[in-house]
């Protein structure tokens, strides 16, 4: 006799659902941030051939700064992580960016430039940690469509 098939529990079936809905939105939202992120960084493209005569270092640093977060919204996208290390290269690029256009406006040295400074020099030592610790310890993760628990190897570090 074949033992009678086992129907899936009403929560069952509900907590399927709300995790089709869940990521649903998740890519909805990413895509939109994708998009958004894409629209701001040629509206700024256009803007810099349109209304001035040419690009000036805050101008190519927000450029950077878009570039890094559609990095990180393909790599979230690619692997539903989020990749500290580049919410940390965004911070140090518009801390840069802040320090450039102080010392544009004032043009001298004060205690402001000093603590700007000085928290670069902390996410420049976060980013070292980051990646000493993604390195000496990897941790296990569940990448799409693959099978779970698979340890990071080093080399994989770039997704930290």
């Amino acid at each position: 006799m074949q033992s009678p098939k086992k129907r899936p529990s009403f929560e069952t079936v509900l907590d399927k659902i709300g995790n089709i809905a869940v990521e649903g939105f998740h890519y909805f939202a990413l895509f939109i941030i994708g998009c958004m992120i894409a629209w701001s960084a040629v509206h700024t493209t256009i803007d810099i051939f349109t209304d001035k005569s040419y690009a000036s270092i805050d101008d190519i640093l927000l450029l950077f700064i878009y570039l890094e977060l559609g990095a990180m919204v393909g790599i979230y996208f690619k692997t539903n992580r989020m990749p500290v290390r580049f919410l940390i290269y965004i911070a140090i690029t518009a801390l840069t960016r802040l320090l450039i256009s102080v010392i544009q406006q004032e043009h001298q040295a004060d205690w402001g430039l000093l603590i700007i400074t000085g928290a670069i020099l902390i996410l420049a030592i976060s980013i070292f940690i980051v990646r000493y610790a993604s390195w000496h310890y990897p941790s296990n993760v569940v990448e799409k469509h693959e099978k779970p628990n698979r340890k990071l190897q080093p080399q994989d570090d770039e997704l930290a």
